[in-house]
Parts: C-alpha cells; structure tokens; sequence
C-alpha cells in the first residue's frame, strides 16, 4: 500500500485518515506511540532517528511491528 508523507507522523495520519482506527492502535491516551509498537523506516529503527520526525523519502519503506513478548521459557 501506499501513502503519502514527508514525515513518519504525516504518513500515519494520512493512514488513519484513509484507514480510520489506526490512530487508536498507534497512540495512547497521551498521543505518544505506544510502548510496543515499533516504526522502521527501511531497516532503520526510528527511535535512534528523529522519532515521528523522521524524514521520508518517496521510495522509502516504513514498517509498523508490534512487539511480541513470550512466556517464560522451558519448563
């Protein structure tokens, strides 16, 4: 899919505004991204970039992943 935006932040606003309740699953109540959820721009983790501030290319790739947490190993 593809979305417009010259920041992280613009392209998930312009996604939420093309595919409402992403905002919801995103955010928190304090309008900072949730704790467990990670951007990438390319490979490139945006919480040693600028954040939501990171700049995007036209060819770039940005990936949303939920972090996934595991029980407690072998028993």
């Amino acid at each position: 899919m593809s979305v417009g935006g010259d920041t992280v932040g613009a392209v998930l606003n312009n996604l939420d505004a093309t595919y409402p309740g992403f905002h919801d699953r995103l955010y928190d109540e304090s309008g900072s991204l949730r704790q467990f959820i990670n951007i990438y721009v390319n490979d490139s983790d945006i919480r040693f970039a600028q954040g939501l501030d990171t700049p995007i290319a036209d060819r770039d790739e940005v990936s949303i992943v939920p972090a996934v947490a595991g029980g407690g190993g072998p028993r």
